[in-house]
């Protein structure tokens, strides 16, 4: 519905040509903005709302396991079954921080939750088949956690932003002689929406500007062109022109059936769809209220090395 009212705004209201490369851009822009800021309000309410009933001692005794490594696979795992984009997947990232999460672990729930999911998972079934579907959550499961246990063993905390664990619970710590009203939890969810919306949404409104210039103005057959299975570097390349782009996982499947219906190595095809789903520039934006440019940069290092890394390991067995 809403996306026909974005549609007839900008091919009827501002009498765009449908197809033309300024109509798609703007069309893009308009929806993906609305969408997005729309999905980041409802998220981040809804987790705020769900959080407080797990006061951050018990965040933390799920995912802080002793038994090493457990916490990166319940996050990757947990990022399975929540069905955001990398956009706004980052309020849940802050409140892992917050909760005192070790930052590996969060990591691990960053890279998962947008790159594997579960809608891509049935439709890449659909088309490809179950060793496809298969090959796919595998990957990404172990890109999730191979990514948040390298970034574990780094121990950059003080790469965070002081203002994240600055973030209190707002007091809202229930006690066995009185418990939290609905009325407390709303208010709580309705004050830290609004406190990370305003400290986030010029950076949504940035990256999905540049997304939709991507989306209208880069040529349709740019990857192939660059990215063919010819080229020996086609990986590194797909990666590289992935990153910019900014879709969600099930939103790349018709772009990766194209590529594979043109002669794209299955392996070249699947790290430009875990780039673009995991390392958007838009995501990369919104991060940076969160993160110091010098943890955002070996997150991305290390995820794009461990992408390359599926590429070409499965270019090579398919």
């Amino acid at each position: 519905m809403f996306k026909r009212l974005v549609g007839f705004l900008v091919y009827d209201g501002l009498h765009l040509a449908p197809g033309t490369r300024l109509a798609e851009a703007l069309n893009f822009f308009i929806y993906d903005t609305v969408k997005i800021l729309f999905m980041l309000a409802v998220i981040i309410f809804l987790v705020s709302l769900l959080r407080s009933f797990f006061p951050p001692e018990k965040t933390r005794a799920i995912l802080n396991r002793k038994h090493k490594f457990w916490g990166n696979i319940l996050a990757a795992l947990l990022g399975i079954v929540t069905p955001f984009c990398s956009c706004s997947a980052v309020p849940v990232f802050i409140g892992f921080v917050e909760s005192g999460v070790p930052l590996g672990v969060t990591f691990s729930f960053l890279i998962s939750s947008p790159m594997v999911n579960e809608v891509a998972l049935v439709m890449l079934w659909g088309m490809f088949g179950w060793r496809i579907a298969a090959l796919y959550i595998g990957s990404g499961l172990l890109v999730a956690i191979a990514g948040g246990i390298v970034i574990g063993k780094l121990h950059l905390e003080n790469e965070v932003e002081s203002y994240v664990y600055q973030i209190k619970f707002g007091g809202l710590v229930a006690t066995r002689e009185k418990e939290l009203t609905w009325v407390d939890r709303y208010q709580y969810a309705l004050n830290y929406m609004k406190d990370i919306l305003r400290r986030v949404w010029l950076y949504v409104v940035i990256g999905i500007a540049i997304g939709g210039f991507i989306h209208g103005y880069a040529p349709e057959d740019l990857l192939v062109r660059y990215a063919g299975p010819s080229n020996l570097l086609a990986v590194p390349i797909a990666v590289a022109i992935g990153v910019p782009l900014y879709a969600n996982a099930a939103g790349t499947i018709p772009i990766v059936q194209a590529l594979m219906e043109k002669g794209m190595a299955m392996g070249t095809v699947l790290a430009f769809m875990m780039s673009v789903t995991a390392l958007s520039l838009p995501e990369m934006i919104i991060l940076r209220k969160v993160l110091k440019p010098k943890l955002i940069a070996i997150f991305t290092g290390i995820v794009a090395v461990a992408i390359m890394m599926v590429g070409y390991l499965f270019n090579a067995i398919i």
